[in-house]
């Protein structure tokens, strides 16, 4: 379990394929010390530390996260959200991320405000009764708050301190990131399904 606050952005070293997965390897930030098997929130994605060396850690992402994030996009060079799993007595300063993604989403329109930008981002359709206005939503890996919900298309807000400390400030329109919903708003939209 997460919190949905990046800890450090560390880019990658490199990525390779083998038997329909991708391998990733990606520079340890600064006063990490990632043991093997520990999970640790990689762009949104919970994932688990398979190798470590001198200056890197690793991590594989199968067939099927494959197919619903934008993991195949991690190549050399990538700038990708990190942080490490909570401990029980560990603050919850954004909102519980469990760091499986429900989907990859495009988005739609990024908007300078002053230091601060606007994101829009269209949901797919089987997400859209999960996500509320003024409810969470993590977007690769990051709480946020929706600030408007019209359709199927969210925006949020990220201020200068989210721009300048995760990847999201480099987002255009077109770019494809990793979506969560809200837990608690997928659980009770599940249970008044039922």
């Amino acid at each position: 379990m997460f919190a949905g606050i990046t800890q450090a952005v560390g880019p990658v070293v490199s990525a390779s394929e083998r038997n329909r997965c991708h391998t990733v390897r990606i520079r340890t930030p600064r006063g990490w010390k990632p043991s093997l098997g520990q999970s640790v929130m990689v762009d949104g994605i919970c994932s688990t530390v398979e190798k470590r060396g001198a200056g890197f850690f690793e991590v594989t992402y199968m067939p099927e996260t494959l197919s619903k994030t934008t993991a195949s996009s991690f190549s050399e060079g990538a700038l990708l959200n990190l942080e490490r799993s909570l401990k029980l007595s560990d603050f919850v300063d954004g909102h519980l991320v469990s760091g499986h993604v429900d989907a990859a989403a495009r988005v739609v329109a990024v908007k300078a405000a002053g230091g601060s930008k606007t994101m829009a981002i269209e949901l797919p359709k089987e997400l859209k009764a999960h996500v509320s206005a003024r409810g969470s939503i993590a977007i690769n890996g990051v709480s946020l708050t929706v600030a408007h919900k019209e359709g199927r298309k969210v925006t949020v807000a990220l201020i200068p301190f989210t721009l300048a400390h995760t990847n999201l400030g480099n987002l255009k329109k077109g770019d494809k990131v990793n979506i969560e919903a809200d837990l608690l708003t997928r659980s009770l939209v599940s249970a008044v399904r039922k």
